[in-house]
């Protein structure tokens, strides 16, 4: 059967009850997409928590090498990377210590054996789908 991302109105819940979001992949650079994406949930109110090992702090937030490093509960993982490298992404956020909500692969990218195994675990995947327009979308006065 092939993947179905979940409902708007399910997105909407997820948003809603989120408050942190791990973001794999976020650059440091101002013009990168990541950075953007993940400034404009950080003006939102929502906590962002970069993971890439080359950076020491993104967006004022220290930077984890690894979803496996963060000690806090996470609500969302936003992957920032190529199609083809998600799935240890996905292996590392079901081997987090709090599982997060969702995985949720960024617009263009999609990987249906990643979303298995996030799925396997309980969590919802996300795949195609740029996570700053569907929260302008669905909740455009946060």
């Amino acid at each position: 059967m092939a993947f179905e991302n979940p409902s708007r109105d399910k997105i909407k819940e997820l948003l809603e009850q989120t408050k942190t979001i791990a973001v794999v992949g976020l650059s440091d650079k101002p013009d990168r997409t990541s950075y953007m994406v993940a400034q404009a949930m950080q003006m939102k109110g929502y906590k962002i928590i970069p993971v890439n090992p080359t950076v020491q702090t993104v967006l004022g937030e220290k930077s984890y090498a690894s979803l496996t490093d963060i000690e806090e509960p996470v609500d969302i993982v936003n992957v920032f990377r190529r199609s083809e490298e998600t799935v240890p992404v996905a292996e590392a956020a079901v081997r987090m210590k709090v599982k997060p909500k969702a995985f949720w692969l960024q617009q263009g990218i999609l990987n249906e054996e990643a979303a298995a195994v996030v799925e396997a675990e309980g969590i919802e995947a996300i795949m195609d789908r740029c996570i700053k327009v569907e929260d302008s979308i669905l909740l455009p006065r946060r």
